[in-house]
């Protein structure tokens, strides 16, 4: 039988050790989910972000800092189950359910960054930071598939970034200080070195049927880099 008879023969062996035709359709599936969710992103964003009694509840948001601190942990255990279902190796609709999740919880813990930038920056401001999020992902993609490199070696020192931010973000929470522009910097790198691991790893550590948990894992790092990439430029235009 052949790929074209039987598209699932090769479901679970390693998309690096499939034959061309079964790989180039995992990574064509991974990056159709991939724009299907930063679409679904986007027109999430724009319902949320005119719901009625949204000024109100910023501006309550914004004098707790505890609440805040909610919403982040609630975020975090949501992206914990949401990675978990969208990884399951048997079931098709836990793994759309883990994205949809995931998505959802992204869009409502960006609202009150975004709800800051149209209240306070210029109307250029999200859309240069969209501009930029897609050409520094397109370029570090184009890295990637260009080199055929394997970024694995950097799980470990991306962990412990990661980590170590977290733990600088909690503290700026608690405290009340400002991380700055070198945080936001900083953080540009930390993303652009997830969207190099993970990238690398759709070539090489994905296993073909792991498209919807390759996609969720993408778009974590993309939205990484444009909370960052946001921040960043409002931070700029401040100083203009």
């Amino acid at each position: 039988m052949s790929y074209a008879e039987n598209p699932y023969q090769s479901w679970g062996l390693v998309a690096a050790d499939a034959t061309a035709d079964e790989r180039a359709g995992f990574i064509r599936k991974t990056y159709a989910h991939l724009g299907g969710a930063v679409l679904a992103f986007i027109a999430l964003e724009a319902v949320l972000l005119q719901l009625p009694g949204l000024d109100d509840l910023m501006m309550r948001m914004s004098a707790s800092r505890w609440g805040w601190l909610v919403v982040m942990g609630g975020f975090v255990l949501v992206a914990t189950v949401a990675d978990s279902w969208a990884r399951n190796a048997t079931s098709l609709a836990a793994q759309y359910a883990g994205l949809a999740l995931y998505v959802v919880a992204e869009a409502v813990i960006f609202v009150p960054l975004l709800w800051v930038a149209q209240k306070f920056a210029g109307p250029e401001v999200i859309p240069t930071a969209g501009l930029l999020t897609a050409i520094v992902f397109c370029g570090l993609t184009a890295i990637v598939f260009v080199t055929g490199a394997d970024f694995s070696w950097m799980r470990t020192t991306l962990m412990v970034g990661g980590l170590v931010s977290i733990g600088l973000i909690v503290c700026s929470i608690i405290f009340g200080f400002n991380l700055g522009i070198v945080f936001s910097a900083a953080m540009i790198l930390l993303a652009s070195g997830y969207i190099l691991y993970d990238t690398s790893n759709v070539l090489h550590h994905y296993r073909i049927g792991q498209h919807v948990a390759a996609a969720l894992a993408l778009f974590a790092a993309v939205a990484l880099l444009f909370w960052y990439m946001l921040r960043l430029v409002m931070a700029l235009q401040s100083r203009d």
